[in-house]
């Protein structure tokens, strides 16, 4: 029997929902347009108004917002209320240039944390659960936004944040955690260290849901049967709210995005021109109910295809696949369009763990890709020419995936920086910028 934190939104006609956003959107677009000076002027820069938008039909005619308008807003150049309604900021774990900062009111944070207790009950949690929240807690939006969602569920929350492992696992045992979130890389991680002290039948985890950082079927394969759950995707960007703007439910064909308060929209990256449903692009998200932050028209450079093909859990709203890289960090390497997603599958189907890292360096104007490989303690037992062995079999498997070749290096297990936050699986020391 599928689970409903609101059923009467998650299920709600498309009719009802077009009606909701219609109105929603009007509404959004106006307070944008009388609060901030700086929608209002790229509005008036493309010749549009409050009155030109009616409906989500006329979504298209409104600007696009990238993450370069945030920096340059930075910090208070997009609020759409007065501080003194503002309770919370959320950042970015930005690497680049100036973090970006979202505003929340309190109404804002009610309705994100709604969307994360529609997530944890998709999962199937409950008052009797016991949610362990292993995201980063602080500026980072996944340890408050599963952490609010899980009080609203009312199930007992540890709020764990990330690191200090064998206290989390110490935790898990203790007090019977039955759901984990937290990052794919380190739901992996905790499920090699649960092995490796030999406390798997202590283990009361049923399942787990995991954000924050790309990850393959296989990696999700991979950490179900080392933790003995089912792993479930979220989807989410601190500008947006945070985690919890679309989420896997049983059928995990792809996760449904609260329509309700996100419009979603699939554009050419190029050309920024709308695409029909089914072809795959970046995805854009209108925020049509936030006060204090209100984003419309918000590239996310998420790549992905979206589908409204109606669903065995009984939601209705349209759901966004699992995004298949980003049209930001998609590497270009001799020409060639490479996704860190294509390596790791190829190494995890070839039985290897989800630790790498992949280095891209420029020699005299010549690009080279090197990927380095955590091998498992029974590969590292092999003999030298046994090595080498491998490490040919996977410059050709990757030869076949990505059509270049890539110069694999084996390494000890371990010796790869195990990541508590977001793995860095992509080191690119060329100067391209």
């Amino acid at each position: 029997m599928e689970n409903y934190f609101q059923p009467e939104i998650e299920c709600a006609s498309r009719e009802q929902i077009r009606e909701w956003q219609n109105e929603r959107l009007r509404k959004a677009v106006r307070h944008a347009y009388e609060n901030v000076a700086y929608y209002r002027e790229k509005m008036q820069a493309k010749g549009v108004t409050p009155d030109d938008i009616q409906s989500i039909d006329d979504l298209h005619k409104l600007p696009f917002l990238t993450k370069s308008d945030l920096r340059d807003a930075y910090p208070y150049g997009l609020m759409g209320m007065p501080l003194s309604d503002c309770v919370r900021i959320q950042s970015t774990s930005g690497t680049t240039g100036r973090r970006v900062i979202a505003f929340y009111t309190q109404h804002d944070l009610d309705l994100w944390e709604d969307c994360c207790a529609r997530a944890l009950v998709a999962v199937g949690a409950t008052r009797d659960d016991v949610v362990h929240v292993s995201y980063g807690y602080g500026l980072f939006t996944g340890g408050p936004g599963l952490n609010g969602g899980s009080h609203k569920v009312g199930s007992l929350t540890l709020p764990m944040s990330s690191g200090n492992t064998d206290r989390q696992i110490q935790f898990m045992c203790d007090l019977g955690s039955t759901i984990l979130c937290c990052t794919p890389s380190y739901a992996a991680y905790l499920g090699e260290s649960i092995h490796e002290q030999g406390l798997q039948d202590k283990i009361r985890l049923k399942a787990g849901i995991f954000g924050a950082e790309a990850w393959t079927e296989e990696m999700r394969r991979d950490i179900e049967k080392s933790l003995g759950i089912k792993a479930y995707d979220i989807y989410g960007l601190t500008e947006i709210s945070g985690p919890g703007v679309s989420f896997e439910c049983s059928e995990q064909t792809g996760m449904h995005i609260n329509e309700d308060h996100f419009i979603a929209e699939i554009i050419n990256p190029e050309t920024g021109e709308v695409l029909p449903e089914g072809e795959k692009g970046e995805l854009v998200f209108s925020c049509i109910t936030k006060e204090a932050f209100p984003l419309l028209r918000y590239r996310t450079r998420d790549i992905c295809v979206l589908s409204s093909k109606p669903c065995s859990c009984g939601r209705t709203h349209i759901k966004m696949s699992k995004p298949m890289g980003r049209s930001d960090d998609m590497l270009i390497i001799k020409g060639v369009n490479v996704f860190p997603s294509q390596i790791e599958t190829v190494l995890i189907n070839k039985g290897y763990p989800a630790n790498y890292q992949i280095v891209v360096n420029r020699v005299k104007n010549s690009d080279s890709l090197d990927v380095q490989v955590e091998m498992t303690s029974e590969m590292f037992s092999d003999s030298m020419s046994q090595v080498t062995a491998r490490e040919k079999e996977l410059v050709d498997a990757l030869r076949a995936m990505l059509g270049i070749h890539a110069n694999v290096k084996l390494v000890a297990p371990k010796t790869i920086a195990r990541s508590e936050g977001k793995a860095v699986r992509i080191i690119d020391n060329r100067k391209l910028h």
